[in-house]
């Protein structure tokens, strides 16, 4: 029989004691919201008083209004879709402290019945103990910044639904184009639907719209816009043409307003880094001295498989305040890019990362891909990594190490990014313990091992 140990009762009493006092929680809905605020009463006692507040702007003011003049020192929002976003707005703006909280961490007590009054009481009572987690909502400047970059990549997508249907048109004209192409967004290739769409038919005369490195590839061409494209092809084309080109002009206009946006936005700080350079003299951070703006895209670009359009992104979803994240480890795991342990007595293993913020995850999974690719030290990562791991593990732990080097980045203004090399781990291996780990297996196999040394 194991040890009993005995919890000391001043241990049991401290966490039986109220963090805070006077609290709100609000169970959202779409078009209304049940709120719950909890306050000593009489006799030591905690009350709850319970009303519904509608969703709308002069309503949820008017709330705001009572929450202050009652002393309320947290509110706390489920995040339900986007139906929290009129309440944390308004609610911040009247000086509230507010925390979004993901509705995951919040789940009632099972036995008990489901309704929005329960939901909120359970709230408000974990809001007082301390015992929610608060979700990372940026400042509305950054805010600003990725409704642009969400929308500019939601439209990129669109787009390129567009030009695969494009491409299964194509098909079904028997041309195949997209063959020897290497993508269907070309100008070749456009040049050439647009002849196809004019009532050009000669496959010799379609090649010879080749472009660039293509013209070496008119032959192949000629054979690949051979088919049976007709006018019913001609009019659909025309459509998806249209759409893409309605597209193009709108990604541009975000592309050149998130560049303004960045722009504007304060200087990057991180954990003990100051906001501005420091004053010879006094050895302050002048903020009239920011850090130069190199260093956030162009030094977050430098990451190979980062462009400048996904260094805008991760500004966008992560911003620059880096005093959010203390550590690159916390970065990561809000991010949910950090292996998960699963433990059942003597049994351990691994998880899956969970879901996590798509928009973020997403374009360090393209730059994981591209990095691993390369020639550098993420390349190489991958390519141990993948051997025992597999392709998906892999990418996931290249994506980690880029939101590693990412947080130190902006995490001091002045740190600009240096590769490690593909030999980074040759130069850095152990050539004594390489050895007797080989010895050993070879002696295991019952052989004896006598090692001469190579001639110069």
């Amino acid at each position: 029989m194991g040890k009993i140990e005995r919890v000391p009762e001043e241990i049991l009493d401290e966490e039986r004691e109220q963090v805070l006092q006077r609290v709100c929680a609000i169970d959202v809905a779409k078009d209304s919201g049940q709120v719950c605020v909890r306050s000593p009463s009489a006799g030591g006692r905690r009350k709850s008083t319970i009303w519904v507040v509608a969703a709308t702007t002069p309503a949820v003011l008017r709330l705001g209004e009572q929450l202050v003049e009652q002393g309320i020192e947290m509110v706390t929002l489920e995040s339900t879709s986007d139906y929290w976003r009129i309440f944390f707005y308004l609610l911040e703006a009247c000086g509230l402290p507010v925390q979004l909280v993901n509705a995951r961490d919040v789940k009632n007590v099972p036995g008990r019945p489901k309704s929005d009054k329960i939901d909120a009481v359970w709230l408000a009572k974990l809001t007082e103990r301390g015992m929610l987690r608060a979700s990372f909502v940026p400042p509305r400047p950054v805010r600003v910044l990725r409704d642009y970059t969400r929308t500019r990549i939601d439209l990129t997508r669109d787009r390129t639904r567009y030009y695969q249907r494009l491409e299964k048109l194509l098909e079904d004209a028997l041309i195949k184009v997209s063959v020897v192409a290497s993508s269907m967004a070309t100008v070749s290739v456009r040049d050439m639907v647009d002849a196809l769409v004019a009532g050009q038919r000669n496959p010799a005369v379609l090649a010879e719209l080749a472009r660039g490195a293509m013209r070496g590839k008119r032959p192949a061409l000629v054979r690949a816009l051979t088919g049976a494209f007709d006018d019913h092809h001609a009019e659909l084309a025309t459509i998806l043409l249209g759409q893409i080109d309605a597209l193009t002009p709108q990604i541009d206009h975000l592309t050149a307003r998130i560049g303004q946006l960045i722009a504007e936005l304060p200087p990057a700080t991180g954990p003990g880094q100051p906001a501005g350079r420091p004053d010879p003299t006094t050895g302050a951070a002048d903020p009239a001295t920011p850090p130069t703006r190199r260093g956030v895209l162009h030094r977050l670009a430098d990451i190979p498989g980062i462009n400048t359009e996904a260094a805008q992104v991760i500004v966008a979803e992560i911003g620059l305040d880096m005093t959010r994240f203390p550590t690159a480890r916390h970065l990561v795991s809000w991010a949910h890019l950090s292996p998960r342990l699963i433990q059942s007595g003597p049994k351990r293993r691994g998880g899956k990362t969970s879901r996590g913020n798509p928009y973020l995850k997403g374009i360090l999974g393209s730059a994981a891909a591209a990095a691993a690719r390369t020639d550098t030290f993420l390349g190489e990562r991958y390519a141990r990594i993948v051997k025992r791991r597999g392709k998906g593990k892999a990418l996931v732990a290249v994506a980690r190490t880029i939101l590693v080097i990412v947080w130190h980045l902006l995490a001091d203004p002045d740190a600009t990014y240096h590769d490690l090399g593909a030999d980074y781990h040759t130069r850095h291996t152990d050539t004594q313990r390489k050895i007797r780990n080989h010895i050993r297996q070879l002696e295991a196999l019952g052989l004896h091992v006598t090692l001469t040394p190579a001639a110069a």
